[in-house]
């Protein structure tokens, strides 16, 4: 690939600058596929020119994941060491901030028991919940990003010859995170400023209820009163500025737990926790999963529901146009945190509590009030498509077009 180094380096510096946004004596942890070792080490590298204090890297094997799902006791999927959650807990009280290179094998779990990795995952949330407190209130910065592994490159691009997929995903990774731009930083910066002018229309119209239609969708969310819709990034309880999910496409806000009515269907795969579920469709009744199916990896979605009481509540309704960059590909890439930017998405589970009026300072039982949904879980599924409508409710009962044809009508 030409100018590959100069790429990444950019790359590098553009998760350090933008993503996470270091700032002089903070202490970085980088959770890292053994793969992605040479993004990595770029990263800590930018990482200490940015004046951290200290970078832990937390090393990720997949492949020593898989052995433990095959060869471990069953005892084995309900235990998390409590000191490693006291560690995490410690890390966000210190102020310090993490990355993840996010790019699970879409694969990784075919032939294990599903309850084996529901159990396990639903043990970490449960371990992880105080430190999970301090990522969805946005009190420390916190991102994830993307760099190609052999196992998704060969799921994503299983049309090329296998010598080129790897070369192939990168382009794509630094296509969609604006890194082929004269300067990465600036053109974020400009990306952000554009999602903001998105956010502050939708803030500024105070929607009552939105209204989806589209082939086997027909629902109509409403939002609760003082819900802030965000986009791009936001500021931790420092006033650092940071962006979570890199790329980014998306505006989001909170629909109302109880609000939620009809039936939508899912529009790309989702994977989940490197289970592949297709082809979803979800009936809701006053906000709770009433029904639902999926064309394959049903009995993952049922798992999932089954997590606890909210997961079966809408935790986040979020609009992103058809005609986005990475929509434009034209590729699944079988991980959500780039589908979801690709698609207008709903999330089962937990609602952000930024995106409420002084949500980040409510307890859950206040939260609940409000209307926001609270879980352990929070699990994107992608809905959009050229064929999309969503209409607005106003206040005084007003109806407006919002979307058509999967792009902005506003």
């Amino acid at each position: 690939m030409k100018d590959f180094e100069q790429m990444l380096e950019k790359y590098a510096e553009l998760v350090v600058k933008v993503g996470v946004n270091v700032q002089p004596g903070q202490v970085l942890m980088v959770h890292a596929p053994l793969e992605t070792a040479e993004l990595t080490r770029l990263i800590v590298g930018k990482a200490y020119d940015a004046g951290a204090k200290y970078v832990l890297v937390d090393w990720d094997d997949e492949a020593v994941t898989r052995i433990r799902y095959e060869k471990a006791p069953e005892e084995s999927f309900g235990y998390y060491p409590q000191w490693h959650a006291d560690m995490l807990e410690g890390f966000a009280e210190e102020g310090g901030a993490i990355l993840h290179i996010k790019v699970p094998d879409p694969e990784l779990f075919r032939g294990i028991d599903s309850a084996k990795v529901s159990t396990a995952v639903k043990a970490a949330a449960v371990a992880r919940k105080k430190y999970q407190a301090y990522t969805r209130n946005s009190r420390i910065s916190w991102s994830l990003i993307k760099a190609p592994t052999r196992a998704w490159a060969d799921k994503v691009f299983a049309d090329l010859p296998e010598e080129e997929r790897i070369d192939a995903m990168w382009e794509a990774v630094f296509q969609m995170n604006r890194v082929n731009s004269e300067d990465p930083v600036a053109a974020w910066r400009s990306h952000i400023g554009e999602l903001k002018q998105s956010q502050d229309r939708m803030n500024a119209k105070r929607y009552k209820s939105l209204h989806y239609r589209a082939p086997g969708t027909d629902l109509r969310v409403e939002l609760p009163e003082g819900h802030l819709w965000r986009g791009g990034g936001g500021e931790n309880a420092r006033g650092v500025y940071f962006v979570a999910n890199m790329p980014t496409e998306e505006i989001y806000t909170m629909p109302h737990r109880t609000g939620v009515n009809g039936t939508v269907k899912s529009t790309l795969p989702l994977n989940l926790n490197g289970r592949l579920v297709d082809g979803i469709t979800v009936t809701f009744t006053n906000g709770k999963v009433t029904a639902y199916d999926a064309e394959s990896g049903r009995e993952h979605l049922t798992s999932l529901l089954d997590t606890d009481e909210g997961a079966s509540y809408l935790g986040e309704v979020a609009l992103v146009p058809h005609d986005s960059p990475i929509s434009r590909l034209n590729r699944v890439f079988y991980n959500t945190g780039i589908d979801e930017n690709a698609s207008c998405h709903f999330a089962l589970g937990s609602a952000y509590p930024v995106n409420i009026e002084g949500g980040t300072s409510m307890t859950s039982e206040e939260l609940l009030s409000r209307g926001a949904n609270v879980s352990l879980t929070h699990v994107d599924f992608m809905v959009g498509s050229d064929a999309l409508d969503i209409d607005g409710e106003l206040a005084d009962g007003t109806i407006e077009p919002v979307f058509r044809k999967g792009n902005w009508v506003l």
